[in-house]
C-alpha cells in the first residue's frame, strides 16, 4: 500500500510517513490505555494513601476517567470540523498533560476521583481525532487496515501498561504513575506539533451551530450501519470494561497472585495484539464483515466456555488466561472493523460522527462496565457472564443491523448530510 500523499481541493501536503502516521495514531490510541491499566498495580497503594478502604469503590478511579473521557467527545467532533484537526489535539493534550499533574497531587477520594474525570475529559479529543485523521486519509477496507496496524501499537500499551505501572512502584510512590502520564502527553503535544500536518479538507470545514450539528446527528444516528456497529462496539467495550475493573481484585483475592498480575495481564492483551495484526493482514482481502461477524460468533464461545467452568466451580489461573486470551483475541478482530463499518457511509462528516459514536460506544460501554465490576462477588462469574451476556446481544444487534446477512460484503454509500 502506498504512503499517504496530499489530495486536491486545497489540503496541504501530507509528507507524513505511513509508518509514522501509523505510530502517532497509535500513541494517540494509547494515551487511554495508559490512563486506565497503568493505574491497576496502584489501586491498593492510592486505596491505602487516601484513605479508600471498599476494593469495589476503589473500580471508580478506573471508572471516573472512562466517563471523562466518553462524555466530552460529543463536544471535539464539532470542534475539530469547525477548526480542524490539529489545533484541538494540542490544545486537548497539552490540558490532559496539566490534569495529570494535578492528579498526582490528589489528597483525597473526591480529588482523585475529580482529578481522573478531568484527565479523561481532556484525553477524549485523542480518540475522536485519531479515527477522524484517519477517516481523513482513508476509508473501507483501507482504514480498516490502518486501525489494524495502529492497534499493534496501540495493544502494546495495555500488555506494557500494568508493568510499566508495576515498574514505576518500585522506585517512586502511586504519584510517580500520574507524573508518568503527564511526561507522555506532553511528547504527544511536541510530537504532533511539529510532524501532523493538518488533514481536514477545506471544503469539509463545518460552523458550530446547533442547526448543523443536529443535522449530522441524524445522519450518524439515522444510518443503520453507523447505529448498529456503534451499539455492537458497545456491548464489546462494556464486557472489556468490565474485566479491567475487575481484573486486579481477581488475581488479588481469588488466586493470591497480585506479582503475576502484570504479567498473565500481558499475555492476554498480547493475543488482541497478534489478532489485530492479523486482520490487518487478511481483512483487504476477506472483508470486514465476513472477519468480524466470525469474531463475534468465537467472541460468545469462548465466553461461553469460560462461563460454564467459572458457574462450575472449577475456574483455575491457567482456564482463566487462556479462555479470557480466546475471548480477547476474538475481540481484537472484530473491535476495529466494527469501528470501521460504523464510520464507512459516514466518512464526510468524520469529526462529528466519531464524536456521537465515540460518547455511545464509551459511555456506554463504561455504564457497563461499572455494572459488571461492582458485581464483584469473589468468583470470576460476573466477568464471564458480562462477556457472555453481552456479545450475545451484540450478536443481535449485528443480525438486525445486516437484516440477517452475515458475512457478505456490499457496498455502502455516504449520507447527504441536510
Amino acid at each position: 500500500m502506498s504512503q499517504p500523499t496530499g489530495d486536491s481541493g486545497g489540503a496541504p501536503a501530507f509528507n507524513l510517513g505511513f509508518r509514522e502516521f501509523v505510530a502517532l495514531v497509535a500513541a494517540l490510541m494509547a494515551i487511554n490505555a495508559l490512563g486506565i491499566d497503568s493505574m491497576l498495580p496502584a489501586l491498593p497503594a492510592i486505596g491505602d494513601a487516601l484513605g479508600i478502604h471498599n476494593e469495589n469503590q476503589r473500580q471508580w478511579i478506573i471508572a471516573a476517567y472512562v466517563f471523562g473521557f466518553g462524555s466530552m467527545q460529543l463536544v471535539y467532533g464539532p470542534l475539530a470540523d469547525r477548526f480542524g484537526r490539529k489545533p484541538v489535539l494540542i490544545a486537548s493534550m497539552s490540558l490532559f498533560t496539566a490534569m495529570s499533574v494535578l492528579a498526582a497531587f490528589a489528597w483525597d477520594f473526591p480529588s482523585i476521583i475529580a482529578a481522573r474525570v478531568a484527565q479523561g475529559v481532556f484525553a477524549a479529543a485523542s480518540r475522536v481525532l485519531a479515527v477522524s485523521i484517519v477517516r481523513d486519509r482513508f476509508s473501507g477496507r483501507q482504514m480498516a487496515r490502518v486501525m489494524s496496524l495502529s492497534f499493534i501499537v496501540f495493544l502494546a500499551v495495555p500488555i506494557l501498561a500494568p508493568s510499566i505501572g508495576q515498574f514505576i512502584l518500585l522506585f517512586a510512590p502511586w504519584r510517580g504513575i500520574f507524573l508518568f502520564l503527564a511526561f507522555f502527553g506532553a511528547l504527544l503535544v511536541l510530537w504532533a506539533g511539529l510532524r501532523l500536518p493538518e488533514t481536514l479538507h477545506p471544503e469539509d470545514r463545518r460552523p458550530i451551530s446547533a442547526g448543523k450539528i443536529a443535522s449530522a446527528a441524524r445522519v450518524v444516528i439515522g444510518n443503520r450501519y453507523s447505529r448498529g456497529y456503534t451499539l455492537a462496539s458497545t456491548m464489546l467495550f462494556g464486557s472489556l470494561m468490565g474485566f479491567i475493573n475487575s481484573v486486579q481484585q481477581i488475581f488479588t483475592d481469588i488466586f493470591h497472585e497480585p506479582k503475576l498480575f502484570p504479567v498473565i495481564f500481558a499475555s492476554m492483551a498480547a493475543s488482541m495484539g497478534f489478532t489485530s495484526y492479523l486482520n490487518s493482514r487478511i481483512v483487504e482481502r476477506l472483508g470486514t464483515r465476513f472477519v468480524s461477524h466470525w469474531a463475534l460468533i468465537g467472541f460468545i464461545a469462548s465466553a461461553g466456555a469460560h462461563s460454564a467452568i467459572a458457574l462450575s466451580g472449577h475456574e483455575t489461573m491457567l482456564s482463566f488466561a487462556l479462555l479470557q486470551a480466546a475471548t480477547m483475541a476474538c475481540f481484537g478482530l472484530a473491535g476495529s472493523n466494527f469501528g470501521s463499518m460504523a464510520m464507512e457511509p459516514v466518512g464526510h462528516i468524520a469529526g462529528t460522527a466519531s464524536s456521537i459514536q465515540g460518547f455511545t460506544s464509551t459511555l456506554g460501554g463504561a455504564a457497563l462496565g461499572i455494572v459488571i465490576g461492582q458485581l464483584y462477588d469473589g468468583t470470576t462469574v460476573p466477568v464471564t457472564l458480562g462477556y457472555l451476556v453481552l456479545g450475545l446481544v451484540a450478536l443481535v444487534i449485528v443480525l438486525v443491523t445486516e437484516q440477517g446477512r452475515l458475512f457478505r460484503p456490499h457496498p455502502v454509500v455516504n449520507e447527504a448530510v441536510p
